[in-house]
């Protein structure tokens, strides 16, 4: 079968905000090659099941990949799509990331239905969070606050919001944009006060490795510029020895050809934060990443880490 009118199925988690992103490469797949056929395989995975735990004790975000991956594997489906904040740091030997779609804001938003900024929450309120990087940050930024967990999907999040469980809840902005409900956007917190996760806002796609027809395909999807950006905040987590479940983040920016990498290692309890800063050219993306984890394992972030291991 020729390439062009292959059909290419999607395997998808079936939460709203994966069926958007599944649905987004589906038309941008289409848009570039319009003789294909494209169709979803929706599925439910581990990691959207287990809902009362936090993920850091049940295997990390990786618990929502492993069932897309087996699909590919057993021929189900063809490609996976992903938040690239979710993607571990180590493929399974057959599969690879063949392209990085365009990002979308990577910042985190602060929601509240009765304060108008993380500055303006009294004393004591409680703040929403299940991210350790974002609860880390928070606490550092404002140790007087209550920091309790907070599952589910965006529309499960908001639920607990609006019906009073939390003063306040953190979420990633990308996720909220592209369901449309930028309106529930707050504040837009800067990085200064909480640095986002690796690849946050960007979507990413797996497939096999051995697929060359296929990844010719998703050429046409790969965003250089974020591509760039991600390649260098992933290869600080995989410096880093970073799962998805940890307190760490990493944000880079591209200016010409001019690469700016920023990445935090944190104490989940926020008494201690480290930071650390690289910039040269965007071909050196793997290596500047790599010079951040480096700064950062000299400040001690391997012993923060080990700990939480442990």
């Amino acid at each position: 079968m020729s390439a062009e009118n292959r059909t290419i199925r999607i395997a998808t988690r079936k939460s709203a905000l994966a069926l958007w992103q599944a649905e987004y490469v589906k038309s941008q797949l289409l848009a570039h090659h319009p003789q294909l056929t494209v169709e979803l395989v929706p599925m439910s995975t581990q990691g959207d099941k287990i809902l009362d735990t936090p993920l850091a004790k049940i295997g990390g975000k990786g618990l929502f990949i492993k069932e897309l991956e087996i699909a590919m594997l057993e021929g189900r489906a063809d490609i996976a799509v992903h938040s690239m904040k979710d993607v571990p740091v180590d493929f399974p030997d057959a599969f690879g990331l063949h392209a990085i779609c365009v990002r979308e804001n990577p910042f985190d938003a602060f929601v509240s239905n009765a304060y108008s900024e993380l500055d303006a929450l009294p004393q004591g309120a409680i703040v929403g969070t299940s991210s350790l990087r974002r609860q880390c940050q928070i606490r550092k930024y404002r140790p007087d606050l209550q920091i309790r967990d907070l599952r589910g999907n965006v529309n499960t999040r908001l639920a607990k919001l609006d019906n009073g469980d939390y003063d306040a809840i953190i979420l990633a902005a990308a996720g909220l944009i592209r369901l449309e409900m930028q309106d529930r956007i707050t504040q837009q917190l800067p990085a200064e006060v909480s640095l986002p996760a690796v690849g946050q806002g960007a979507v990413g796609i797996e497939c096999r490795n051995d697929d060359a027809q296929l990844i010719k395909l998703l050429e046409a999807l790969n965003d250089p510029q974020t591509h760039l950006r991600v390649t260098a905040e992933r290869a600080m987590n995989t410096r880093l020895e970073g799962g998805c479940q940890v307190p760490i983040g990493s944000y880079a920016t591209l200016d010409d050809n001019t690469l700016t990498i920023t990445g935090m290692v944190g104490k989940p309890d926020g008494t201690e934060l480290l930071f650390a800063s690289a910039t040269g050219d965007s071909h050196r993306a793997d290596e500047l990443g790599t010079e951040v984890a480096d700064a950062l394992l000299a400040q001690g972030a391997g012993d923060i880490l080990r700990a939480l291991y442990e």
